[in-house]
């Protein structure tokens, strides 16, 4: 059969000949990633929703009409996105990029144009290219300026020929689309609802409206629910409203069988009680529930309920001339799914990842861009309206009042806010953007693969978070966030890839042309028949076939053989007779090898033709490998391994370690850890402090961590290799001994080589951005930068003023000290005209209308002006942005850890002469206590270290890829071979004494990470400072300069300690004491030696409290609740 579909020209190579090396089989991988896979399906769904579903868009709201004159229209032709422009002063448009917008703190965005036509009065009118407003571009799209550039053009660009881009900036900031996990649309999903009664719900997605579709079983009978019903309607009574009257046809539409008969029976017995018997009865029946509408002409209830099973219930299926079959046939089978999960007691998994969709950016976009054209339409035809109503003497023109402030703004702000507010579902989603995570390069890559939920992160339900086994190879199963994320936010797998949408036209053809039969012309038993499977397309029924096997294999070979869309899927069901073929946006697939009778498609032939320039594509091409989404996977056989290859086998695994994600795949032997480990590695590898990207030294962002001396690892996985994490790592490579040397390393803490430290090891910058503008007001005033002011007597500039420059700014490569002013800014004191309309001070106006506005910096220690740059942004305002640059010298307090996600303090840091060495001089950089691994059972940094041992001698990388790697037989007689104990133990003499130290040390090379938790940034402490004004007690917060809290726990323990004179002095002296008068009388307040309650001064007497409290007594007494104060005289 292969040989009779497959042309002999696809059978390169001799098929008899298997893969020599299994690891061979990685070379496939970067021939994926170059077109599929990590940030690309970012990329191709935002250029499937620039070249069509934006034309789909207008197509579909093309015409605008006015109410007052039937006469005019307004029609849309065409619409095209340009490439991103920026305008100028004098209106001159420039091409602009994204390291520009990133500067100046502007929008990359491109113009979006429509060709229309239009009346003006009594004439046509033709435009093109006319703009209605701007599209934010994603980096590396098509329409973006680093498309398909090389890298030498890229660097004139100042951009990082690494970066993945798939992100978007706006107003400066990089800002990503998360993936959105969401339910399925247009699926059955059978499950129990709030009360326990077992049903089935489809929640209908079209680009017109959304809709949420419940068939319930309560009570013996099933009943439709929906938004537009007042009530639970009899879903016979639904089915003679679609003009299904005679109930034969509705029970062989559902199915003859007895165990269908006996659960159905009821409902139609039920509905013969109404006496029903025409489609005019059952609609008037059904309008009677149905929810009135608040606008429009008013209309009889048959109206009404027609109007609501057309075009709400179940939604996505269209109803053509009247015509209810398709819609009443959809109905039958999710009764049929209901009675048949009735009878085995099981409902649909909602978490199966076949039942899941993942939204990107253009879907999302879609969604957005559409509410604002609406939108944009409605206000336009607002305004036509409005002034075609009035008589004019000028021919009316429409252009004159089509603005693009809406699309623009109304896209900007989502994306900056990350709130997406669609009026039309009167949805409201929050966090679908975040700000792109520039902490290291493989912090942004991770954050471009994370799905995220919209399930409420509070519900400790397990459900949703648990790992499903459908999730294997397409989320990975290590990286998840710890506390209430967890499970919730994931991260897509290495080699998984997320489909955009394919047109449905073309594949209902061709299962035409398969032998599918066509629902509209079968009648109800031909549809429910046990020799027959229903065929759904993306969850529409097309109809049944008869042999569905052939149909399914020859399905497959077409698209095998590139007749069809290489991520169209196919995929049976026995339980419920079903084929569902899926060719919607959203699904998750990975590519597989595929395996004929026994033997892999892919041989040694093909890998060799890889080195030669065989592209991914023609391995799709030749029908070597195909794409499986989650439901297809369910009806193959995957070997792991080649010797796993049996006759039932289906196809092979590409390679093993790819069911990790960016960030697991960095471990070295994370099949060797704990599992949790592997979590804490992939939270922490996204701390640490490294290489953000090539142009790192041009960009000014808010925070920067940059590793002076970074080192790629010796110990290496093929993940590092494909995702290129050597060319900017984030670590250092560290001798480290495994050993207790003094008490400063327990608890996980280390010991550090002075010697090391004062040689690079682990140093690093922090950057931090100082911005400034200069804005022009509105009545004529600016505001100014005055140079330095001087002394009297000497003429140095004041020592707050040293580090400025003549122009007033901070100098490059001026030490900066606290307290220190950057840009010495001066703002009018009066910056709106008193008289409206009326003019305000001279543009040059003297210096004592202003004050001093300075802009100063505040840190813990002396910084350098690393850069300064002087531009102006969109709104025409000059913009000062300055980098501040300290360099960070590993001391003690500072974090660290190693890939195995064991991290740790700095506990000590020893100068080199007491540290112990070994006999060839060898002096670790790191001591880590040994009781580190026992209850961690991290021993993938046991092989780690012997590993990095023997690549350092050899001068070679070592591979510690998961589920494969270099052998530790074969490290093991590397370090025979170089003289070392072949277990990598040393001995070591103490630099203190001078002996050898009485037991061997296990000693290596393990790669390290410098996270960005350092002691100068969260050290605080003080005495005395600034108070809040309402409690009188001390602010709040390291930032605020705030005093540290004693809690109720910190409470407790004193009390159970009995230091009384010490609660008094935490909780009272030193915090907020407040002298009081009461009244020995009455226990109120009194004041001025007066008590208000008695009239009296006799018995008011001062005592010492908190002041919270008295605020407490007071707000008590607001709400007519009077605390009285008993007091006691003290003995």
């Amino acid at each position: 059969m292969a040989d009779s579909v497959y042309p002999s020209c696809l059978l390169e190579g001799d098929p008899s000949l298997p893969i020599k090396n299994i690891e061979d089989k990685w070379k496939l991988l970067p021939a994926f990633l170059k077109v599929k896979g990590l940030v690309k399906q970012h990329l191709d769904s935002f250029n499937y929703f620039v070249s069509t579903d934006i034309k789909k868009i207008v197509r579909a709201n093309d015409l605008v009409i006015s109410d007052f004159d039937p006469s005019f229209y307004l029609k849309y032709l065409d619409i095209y996105v340009g490439t991103p422009l920026v305008e100028e002063s004098l209106n001159v448009c420039t091409q602009i990029t994204p390291q520009e917008c990133r500067l100046r703190d502007m929008t990359y965005s491109a113009p979006v144009t429509v060709d229309i036509e239009y009346t003006r009065g009594t004439q046509r009118v033709r435009r093109k290219g006319f703009s209605i407003g701007q599209l934010p571009i994603m980096l590396r799209s098509a329409n973006c300026v680093l498309s398909n550039k090389n890298q030498e053009e890229l660097a004139k660009l100042k951009e990082c020929p690494i970066d993945p881009g798939g992100y978007f900036v706006v107003r400066g900031t990089e800002k990503v689309i998360l993936i959105q996990e969401q339910l399925s649309k247009n699926r059955i999903i059978v499950d129990y609802d709030k009360k326990g009664n077992i049903g089935c719900s489809v929640t209908s997605s079209t680009h017109d409206r959304k809709s949420k579709t419940n068939l319930i079983f309560k009570g013996n009978q099933f009943y439709l629910k929906h938004n537009s019903f007042t009530d639970d309607i009899p879903v016979v009574l639904v089915f003679k409203a679609m003009n299904i009257i005679s109930d034969q046809e509705i029970v062989q539409m559902i199915g003859c069988e007895d165990s269908v008969l006996s659960v159905f029976a009821p409902s139609l017995e039920e509905c013969a009680m109404l006496n029903v018997y025409t489609q005019k009865k059952a609609l008037e029946v059904v309008g009677a529930k149905t929810r009135k509408r608040m606008y429009g002409k008013p209309r009889s209830k048959a109206e009404e309920a027609h109007d609501v099973l057309s075009h709400y219930v179940l939604a996505h299926i269209p109803v053509e001339s009247n015509d209810f079959k398709i819609k009443a046939s959809f109905l039958s089978l999710m009764i049929r799914r209901v009675i048949l999960a009735t009878a085995k007691d099981e409902v649909d998994d909602r978490d199966y990842y076949g039942n899941k969709r993942l939204e990107l950016a253009g879907p999302l976009l879609s969604l957005l861009f559409e509410d604002l054209f609406k939108r944009y339409n409605s206000e336009l035809k607002k305004i036509i309206d409005r002034t075609l109503a009035k008589k004019r003497t000028q021919p009316f023109d429409v252009v004159c009042h089509m603005k693009n402030s809406i699309i623009t703004q109304g896209i900007e702000t989502a994306l900056s806010t990350g709130n997406w507010t669609l009026r039309r579902f009167k949805m409201e989603r929050g966090g679908v953007t975040q700000v792109l995570s520039r902490m290291s390069f493989i912090a942004c890559l991770g954050h471009m693969t994370r799905i995220t939920s919209q399930f409420e992160k509070t519900r400790k339900i397990s459900g949703p978070r648990s790992l499903q086994p459908s999730q294997w190879g397409m989320v990975c199963p290590s990286d998840t966030p710890e506390g209430e994320a967890c499970g919730l936010v994931k991260n897509l797998a290495l080699i998984s890839h997320i489909t955009t949408d394919v047109d449905e036209g073309p594949i209902r053809r061709l299962a035409f042309n398969l032998g599918v039969e066509d629902i509209r012309y079968l009648s109800g038993e031909e549809l429910s028949s046990n020799e027959s499977y229903l065929v759904l397309l993306n969850g529409n029924i097309v109809g049944v076939v008869r042999y569905y096997a052939s149909f399914v294999r020859y399905f497959r070979l077409l698209r095998r053989n590139g007749r069809m869309n290489e991520f169209v899927s196919i995929s049976t069901n026995h339980h419920n007779r079903t084929v569902s073929i899926s060719s919607d946006s959203g699904r998750v697939c990975r590519p597989y090898i595929i395996v004929i009778n026994g033997v892999p498609r892919v041989t040694s032939h093909h890998i060799d033709l890889i080195s030669k320039g065989m592209e991914f594509e023609d391995f799709l091409a030749k029908g070597l490998i195909e794409y499986l989404d989650v439901n297809e996977e369910n009806d193959s056989m995957i070997a792991l391994y080649e010797s796993d290859i049996n006759s039932s086998t289906t196809h092979l695994e590409i390679e093993p370690f790819t069911i990790l994600g960016v960030c697991a795949g960095l471990i070295p032997y994370p099949h060797h850890n704990q599992s949790p480990r592997n979590t804490y590695q992939c939270a922490m590898g996204k701390q640490a402090i490294g290489t953000i990207a090539y142009n790192q030294q041009n960009r000014i962002d808010t925070l920067l961590n940059i590793m002076i001396y970074p080192q790629a690892p010796i110990v290496k996985t093929r993940t590092i290799d494909l995702i290129k994490f050597d060319k900017l790592p984030a670590g250092f490579n560290a001798v480290v001994a495994i050993m207790c040397y003094s008490g400063y390393d327990i608890e996980d803490a280390l010991i550090l080589n002075r010697a090391s430290l004062d040689r690079g090891l682990a140093r690093s910058l922090v950057c931090r951005k100082q911005t400034c503008s200069l804005k022009r007001y509105s009545n004529m005033t600016f505001d100014k930068i005055l140079g330095p002011s001087r002394e009297m007597d000497t003429g140095k500039p004041i020592w707050k003023h040293t580090p400025l420059d003549e122009d007033g700014i901070v100098g490059v490569a001026e030490r900066v000290s606290s307290g220190q002013v950057l840009i010495n800014k001066l703002v009018p004191q009066v910056t709106q005209s008193l008289c409206p309309g009326g003019g305000g001070a001279a543009a040059g106006g003297a210096d004592n209308n202003y004050k001093s506005c300075p802009v100063s910096y505040r840190g813990p220690t002396d910084v350098y002006a690393n850069n300064v740059l002087i531009t102006n942004n969109n709104e025409e305002s000059y913009l000062i942005k300055i980098l501040l640059e300290s360099i960070r010298i590993p001391e003690i307090g500072d974090k660290f850890s190693s890939r195995h996600g064991q991290k740790g303090v700095c506990g000590l840091i020893v100068p080199q002469e007491d540290m112990p060495f070994t006999d060839q001089g060898l002096c670790p950089d790191i001591i880590m206590n040994p009781h580190g691994f026992p209850s961690r059972m991290t021993v993938g940094k046991l092989i780690e270290v012997i590993a990095g041992k023997t690549g350092a001698l050899n001068g070679t990388y070592r591979y510690s890829t998961a589920f494969g790697g270099d052998k530790v037989s074969d490290i093991s007689s590397d370090l025979i071979s170089n003289g070392f104990n072949y277990v990598g133990k040393d001995i070591l003499t103490s630099g203190i004494t001078g002996e050898p130290l009485e037991a061997y040390i296990y000693t290596g090379i393990v790669y390290y990470q410098r996270l960005k938790h350092m002691v100068l940034d969260k050290m605080h402490a003080r005495s005395r400072g600034p108070r809040v004004i309402l409690t009188r007690q001390p602010t709040e917060g390291r930032s605020r300069d705030g005093g540290l809290r004693l809690g109720e726990m910190e409470r407790d323990c004193l009390i159970s300690y009995g230091s009384c004179m010490l609660l008094r002095e935490r909780l009272m002296t030193s915090s907020d004491e407040f002298d009081v008068q009461i009244c020995e009388s009455c226990g109120l307040l009194a004041y001025n030696d007066w008590c208000h309650y008695c009239q009296s001064s006799g018995s008011v007497t001062s005592i010492k409290i908190p002041y919270a409290f008295k605020l407490l007594i007071q707000e008590m007494q607001s709400m007519n609740i009077i605390p009285r104060i008993g007091l006691s005289s003290c003995i």
